[in-house]
């Protein structure tokens, strides 16, 4: 029987997914195993590894169950980022939790190294703010907190890395680490692709400590530990999540941007050039097919999804019935900048506040409903904006991920941005973006053909021109961000 079905495991933060694809690029089993998180102090968010592990193997037999004919040619792997963790070279086992990419427990840890005016060599190498929500400050967090282990790292008996490194070092083989994947550690040099022996030292982090850092495409073991139907299947593609579903939109030059909408949001095109720099918008590393990385520009939302659970769970309903009354109900001037862990980009300022503005005697909870959901829009038109003055101009936008799925979201998206939206209708877009390039590295597709599988989408027309309560909400926005950042006004500063 031919082998000509991928099978691509998208590791996520509330989840692990996974899906079957044909050679015609269709999904034809799916499955998922839920994960949990923990939070042991205010601000301190963990997984543990074992559990994403586990998590892994029960997505991919609940999967495989529903195929039982079916033969996998190549396995494809998509995670969640930043999130970092320290385990044993020679066991491959955890010895830290699993620190996620919302834990903001280094903020002082940021400071501390923000005093000693690193930044500069940060951003310029990294591509990356000094922010908490990247790798180096977990390492290193990790590393200061017990010293046997800073040791035992120094003496190279230890490897840290990211969800994909974890992973793929339990199938065996050598500690490697994507290097989409790794441009989100801030200790690689995006333009070289390698481990920076600069930010290594800044970070105080062992050379040691780090895998090898590889292409995305690339042969890898085979993924028989995680399932016996897999012993044959080579992981022939890594990448970050939100790379994937850019990936998987066909995106391929500079001009479409996407935005994932999930717990948070990632905007994401690829850059006009590697020399881009741009304060407002992280430069990362997109992929590599095995003939040199692609550059991307980012911004990164901290909060999207989850403000309007938050909002949710404030009045006792549930996440649908929220989205319905906020998409029927208007603002009435009332802003919700979802500071509830800081604002990213294109602000990165860990300590901004949540904050509510415009409040008055007849704010209700459909008004607070209505500008949760607009807060999402109002952060993706600031990333757009940030984009556009980077030089690399936005052509349109697309959209993927639970929340893209309201249309009243994507039109009130479409308003503020003034360019047309794109809407892919696919929940398993970084999954099939993992899948593609892995049926690309076994044979099984060209990249011609790659071009030609079937997307779902959706067109959202922006309208010729932005009415003037349209720049009434932008400027209102604009003021109450600025007041969460106890900052003066930006049209009065």
């Amino acid at each position: 029987m031919d082998m000509n079905h991928v099978l691509a495991i998208d590791q996520g933060t509330s989840a692990t997914k996974c899906v079957l694809v044909d050679a015609q690029g269709r999904i034809v089993a799916k499955a998922s195993a839920p994960l949990g998180e923990h939070y042991p102090a205010p601000g301190w968010v963990e997984q543990d590894p074992l559990a994403i592990r586990d998590s892994v193997c029960r997505a991919i037999g609940l999967c495989l169950d529903q195929a039982p004919q079916a033969q996998v040619c190549a396995v494809g792997l998509s995670t969640q980022r930043e999130s970092a963790l320290l385990w044993e070279r020679a066991g491959h086992s955890p010895v830290s939790p699993l620190l996620s990419w919302q834990d903001q427990r280094t903020v002082d840890l940021r400071d501390r190294l923000h005093r000693s005016q690193g930044d500069a060599l940060v951003r310029e190498r990294s591509g990356l703010p000094l922010d908490p929500m990247f790798s180096a400050l977990k390492i290193l967090w990790l590393l200061e907190q017990d010293p046997s282990l800073a040791a035992r790292a120094a003496r190279g008996e230890l490897l840290a890395g990211t969800v994909d490194a974890w992973l793929i070092g339990d199938l065996g083989g050598e500690a490697t680490i994507e290097v989409g994947n790794a441009s989100r550690t801030q200790l690689l040099d995006v333009r070289t692709g390698t481990w920076d022996t600069d930010l290594l030292a800044y970070f105080s982090i062992p050379s040691a400590l780090m895998p090898t850092v590889v292409p995305s495409l690339h042969r890898r073991p085979t993924a028989g530990r995680w399932h016996p139907r897999l012993a044959q299947a080579p992981v022939w593609a890594v990448m970050a999540d939100s790379h994937a579903a850019l990936y998987a939109h066909g995106v391929r030059a500079p001009g479409d941007v996407k935005a994932t909408m999930g717990t948070g949001s990632s905007v994401m095109g690829l850059a006009a050039s590697a020399d881009v720099r741009s304060t407002e918008v992280c430069q990362t590393i997109a992929w590599d097919e095995g003939d040199g990385h692609r550059m991307a520009l980012e911004g990164n939302i901290r909060s999207a999804g989850a403000t309007l659970k938050w909002a949710a769970e404030l009045f006792g309903i549930d996440v649908a019935q929220a989205a319905a009354e906020a998409s029927a109900a208007s603002c009435d001037g009332l802003w919700l900048v979802p500071g509830f862990s800081g604002l990213g980009a294109p602000y990165w300022d860990a300590r901004a506040v949540g904050l509510i503005s415009g409040l008055t005697h007849s704010t209700g909870r459909a008004q607070l409903l209505a500008a949760a959901l607009d807060s999402m829009a109002h952060q993706v038109s600031d990333v757009l904006e940030a984009m556009d003055r980077s030089a690399t101009p936005v052509r349109r936008l697309l959209l993927d991920g639970g929340p893209s799925a309201n249309p009243v979201l994507r039109k009130r998206i479409a308003a503020y941005i003034e360019r047309p939206v794109l809407h892919c209708t696919d929940p398993e877009l970084s999954a099939l973006g993992v899948a593609h390039m892995a049926g690309l590295g076994a044979g099984l597709w060209d990249r011609g053909t790659l071009a030609q599988l079937p997307r779902a989408q959706i067109l959202t027309d922006a309208p010729a021109s932005a009415a003037d309560h349209v720049r009434a909400a932008r400027e209102g926005w604009a003021l109450s961000v600025a007041r969460a950042r106890l900052q003066p006004s930006p049209r009065t500063a």
